[in-house]
């Protein structure tokens, strides 16, 4: 691993894997014949990491997550998730999933909306308002438990659902282009908050993106794919310090691994229609 971590930031990636794939695949069934969405597919994320997934629209970005999350089937290969199966790891509620929609409930409070899955997990009220309290407080939104969604930013409607999906206390995070609807002065804010919760909690996340400055600022390890069917084209160790600020895109280093990145994209014809 050469992310360069330092004491005050998640600590090393243990050897044995959090999610282990090899060799999947996913084809679908449609009206005008099999689809295939994903072949060959194999990747360990390790505890502790930051993995994004970049690669053009179309590519199974998405549909490797909702896999990793039991939301989809393979129809080939293996995948294990904390060495259980995503099904036995999603009843065990191993992950939280943030979608690209902040899928918040408008009849609910905030509070009420991070305490949706508590309540669905049948803990006990006070368990669930100090879980409310906590997770609404990593994602800095202390004092808008009485707000609803429409009254807040779509920013904040985002952090809300990140706070629901740690509320489960998860080991795993998965993502899916969560700031994608964003604009890119919020985009940015965000991605500085989401590396210091990660710092925080020490999370294993999973997360996709179409921006290469997402990816590399975000991330321990980027995962390049290439266009249907689905394939890992590239996988980019990042040599970047766990302290980062926005700065930190400018400097030879970060803008070395975006190149990488985005010769990558184009050596895997992410670029053709």
């Amino acid at each position: 691993m050469s992310s360069a971590l330092t004491e005050s930031g998640p600590s090393k990636p243990a050897a044995v894997p959090v999610i282990e794939i090899r060799d999947l695949s996913l084809t679908f069934a449609t009206a005008d014949g099999p689809v295939t969405a994903l072949t060959g597919i194999d990747l360990d994320v390790r505890r502790g990491e930051f993995i994004s997934l970049i690669g053009p629209s179309g590519c199974g970005k998405t549909t490797l997550l909702r896999v990793i999350a039991d939301l989809e089937q393979p129809t080939g290969g293996r995948i294990a998730v904390n060495g259980v199966s995503p099904g036995e790891a999603r009843l065990a509620r191993a992950y939280g999933y943030v979608f690209q929609a902040s899928a918040l409930y408008p009849w609910r409070n905030i509070a009420r909306n991070v305490a949706l899955p508590l309540e669905i997990m049948g803990l006990d009220r006070p368990t669930r308002d100090a879980r409310v309290r906590d997770n609404l407080a990593l994602v800095n939104l202390t004092g808008f438990e009485r707000k609803f969604p429409w009254q807040l930013s779509g920013g904040m409607q985002q952090r809300v659902s990140i706070a629901r999906a740690l509320a489960v206390e998860p080991e795993l995070l998965l993502m899916d282009e969560p700031f994608g609807a964003l604009d890119e002065i919020v985009r940015d804010h965000l991605n500085e908050q989401l590396l210091q919760l990660w710092a925080k909690t020490n999370k294993t996340v999973v997360f996709v993106t179409h921006s290469i400055p997402e990816a590399v600022f975000l991330s321990t390890r980027i995962v390049v794919m290439s266009p249907r069917p689905g394939r890992i084209h590239d996988v980019i160790e990042s040599s970047l310090p766990s302290d980062r600020t926005l700065d930190i895109r400018e400097t030879p280093e970060f803008l070395a691994i975006a190149h990488r990145v985005r010769e990558g994209l184009r050596a895997g014809h992410s670029y053709d229609d």
